[in-house]
């Protein structure tokens, strides 16, 4: 999406969004869904409403209405934002997957994101794909509630931290794929196998599981999948329950197996294109906070120090590394060097590094600058009781530390820098950078991290690494580095029966929603017959409409028996086609 015409829905959260989440960003265009597209929303919704009025942790209908959304249609993306504006969050519209870091980082701003695409009517029960009656019927009507909106957020201001390894990108990119094979109408089953193949692939492949994949499936056990209650008659709140026909009931049975939500959740993978085996019953939504924070605690960006860079160079993924200074080093870390006290004395990355301070990158300090990559020593140096960063200008005058002056700089883990010190950076009164000419960086054993012949030596300046985070510092500043799939989705293409059979979907719709036109579903009806023999749908909507009326007995039977020779001959049909009916005959009010 073009961030010069960039649509907030007149919502704050929405308009609050930084540009790097604006690229994925796409627009809904509301146009294009189909009255088939229609139809399938309402069959889900009702089937929903049918049974998790029993199960779903919250009232279904007031959730639905305080989200903006309706069980008769697709709701428009304004409809939702004018709905959620109400309790402090917003909703934007996707195209499909998006990187797990982003998806977060949206819930960190108190924004939704919403898959654009509907599933196709050959896949209504359920889809691996993210469409729009997962996002917002599965996550939007459960928002309303306080702790679990907090919960939300803050999953995703800590998700944005995570760091995410280059495994998890390949992981990510074939689940994508995938999921956009699996909607794409008559595609190759060669090309879905070697798609679903890669999947798996990747998923044997990973190694040892990011912070990334262990928040993801937090986020899966609880977000997607998770129950609320006692284990022996929970509710269900995840939203890839809520939204799925078939998993919202199956997953009560006994088979499913219920464990009570701790942070031992983490040390269960997940799989998106099978059922699950077990699920994670928490006893409240503060539940779920209070395990966020045990795992956060132990996150890199919470940690620092050895440890977190040792798992950066593990990412082999632009990350972040904050000095005690304030300086912010991101690029791809390569290299660290330790103490005899196993404490960080050198780093290095490799490739573009950006220089930032709060998270705003310092000028000329960008990946074009330190193209080929960045290091620098850390610690005390030797002999001085104050760190380099609080040393005040009378400080550097008595070390001999002189502008123009060639300075010797030796730390007590015995980096020695060495060169003409031409500027020092300062920024809220700590030292952060010292630039030199005519350099030389070594260690007390003759290893040399920089001589001369490579040009001007930029030296971060801070005693340790305090906080290690997923991605760049300054990301409005870092737009082309931002990651976003070239793996588009599928748009539909129309035949001329297709438009056909929409017309059909569209009659309906206009006689059930005006009441008037009665007369015409005979003919129709005999339109299906003729031209549509794989249809069930607007079969069962016909039949909806006409089965309490005396005046279409005969019509009711011919529709029921048609139903019931589908099921006979075509067995796939048979849980969607007694489903609608169950409806039907129970004369269920939505409202």
């Amino acid at each position: 999406m073009d961030v010069k015409r960039f649509n907030d829905f007149n919502n704050k959260q929405v308009a609050n969004l930084p540009h790097h989440l604006r690229k994925y960003i796409v627009d809904q265009e509301y146009e294009k869904y189909t009255p088939v597209d229609h139809a399938v929303w309402r069959y889900v919704m009702r089937q929903n409403y049918s049974y998790l009025k029993d199960v779903a942790y919250y009232p279904y209908i007031p959730g639905l209405k305080m989200a903006g959304l309706t069980i008769e249609k697709i709701p428009s993306l304004q409809e939702i934002n004018d709905a959620l504006a109400a309790i402090g969050w917003g909703a934007v519209t996707v195209d499909g997957f998006i990187p797990p870091a982003a998806f977060m980082e949206y819930q960190a701003y108190r924004v939704l994101v919403i898959a654009a695409d509907i599933r196709q009517l050959e896949h209504i029960e359920y889809t691996s794909a993210p469409d729009i009656i997962h996002e917002s019927a599965g996550h939007a009507p459960i928002i309303s509630d306080v702790k679990y909106n907090q919960y939300l957020s803050y999953l995703g201001s800590i998700g944005t931290k995570a760091l995410f390894s280059s495994m998890d990108y390949a992981l990510y990119e074939s689940i994508r794929q995938l999921s956009i094979l699996k909607e794409t109408p008559h595609v190759e089953r060669k090309k879905l196998a070697e798609a679903e193949a890669l999947v798996l692939y990747n998923q044997q492949h990973l190694g040892e599981p990011s912070e990334m994949a262990l928040l993801s499936r937090l986020q899966w056990w609880t977000v997607e999948y998770g129950l609320i209650g006692n284990l022996d008659q929970p509710k269900i709140y995840g939203a890839g329950l809520l939204s799925s026909i078939g998993e919202s009931s199956s997953c009560m049975k006994p088979s499913v197996k219920k464990i009570t939500y701790t942070i031992d959740a983490v040390k269960y993978s997940y799989d998106i294109t099978k059922p699950q085996p077990q699920l994670f019953v928490t006893p409240t939504f503060q539940n779920l906070i209070d395990v966020l924070e045990q795992f956060e605690s132990k996150m890199a960006f919470r940690v620092g120090g050895l440890e977190s860079i040792l798992k950066a160079i593990e990412c082999k993924n632009i990350c972040t590394a904050s000095f005690s200074s304030g300086l912010q080093v991101s690029g791809v870390f390569s290299q660290v060097h330790t103490d005899k006290f196993h404490k960080v004395k050198y780093i290095q990355t490799r490739g573009g590094t950006s220089l930032s301070f709060n998270d705003i990158q310092i000028h000329g300090h960008g990946m074009e600058y330190h193209k080929v990559g960045f290091g620098s020593p850390l610690g005390l140096l030797k002999d001085s009781r104050k760190y380099l960063e609080d040393f005040s200008e009378h400080d550097l005058r008595e070390q001999n530390i002189l502008l123009d002056h060639t300075v010797e700089l030796t730390f007590e883990n015995g980096i020695t820098v060495k060169g003409e010190l031409k500027s020092v950076l300062r920024e809220n009164g700590k030292i952060i950078l010292m630039s030199f000419q005519n350099c030389t960086v070594t260690d007390h054993d003759g290893k040399i991290f920089f001589n001369p012949g490579w040009g001007n030596y930029d030296m971060g300046v801070g005693y340790e690494i305090i906080s290690v985070f997923n991605g760049v510092a300054d990301k409005n500043n870092m737009l082309d580095q931002l990651y976003v799939s070239s793996e588009r989705t599928q748009q539909q293409h129309y035949s001329a029966k297709d438009r056909a059979y929409h017309t059909l979907f569209q009659e309906i719709r206009d006689i059930r929603e005006k009441n008037l036109g009665m007369e015409r579903l005979d003919e129709i009806w005999k339109s299906i017959q003729l031209h549509f023999e794989e249809d069930w749908l607007a079969t069962m909507e016909i039949l909806e409409l006409i089965d309490s009326d005396e005046n279409y007995l005969s019509l009711a039977l011919s529709l029921r028996k048609s139903l019931e020779d589908k099921k006979y001959h075509q067995p796939k049909y048979n849980k969607l086609v007694d489903d609608g009916l169950k409806i039907i005959d129970a004369k269920l009010k939505f409202q």
